[in-house]
């Protein structure tokens, strides 16, 4: 008599999320569909790893504390505020 093992494995995908162009701006301040968003454009992710880390070290450079202040603001905001607006502005492009 043999003995055989049986693993059972499950697999998990991930479904990529496609992102609407309609997306609300309460919709586009969810992590799950920033996430996606950067995720499918990896060249806009790219450019925002670079604002969000070079901008407050200009605003060092600039004008001191409330330069880098200022940088850090304006780098979070663009973070969140980039899928929605560019997503708003591909719509606007395409359809004119």
């Amino acid at each position: 008599m043999r003995n055989t093992f049986t693993i059972n494995t499950l697999f998990v995908y991930t479904v990529r999320m496609a992102l609407p162009s309609d997306l609300s701006f309460s919709d586009s301040l969810k992590s799950d569909r920033r996430q996606a968003f950067y995720e499918h454009h990896k060249r806009i992710a790219l450019a925002m790893i670079l604002i969000v880390f070079l901008l407050p070290l200009i605003g060092v450079f600039m004008s001191g504390l409330s330069g880098a202040i200022s940088g850090v603001v304006i780098s979070v905001l663009s973070f969140y505020l980039a899928p929605y607006a560019l997503l708003k502005l591909g719509h606007w492009f395409v359809h004119s």
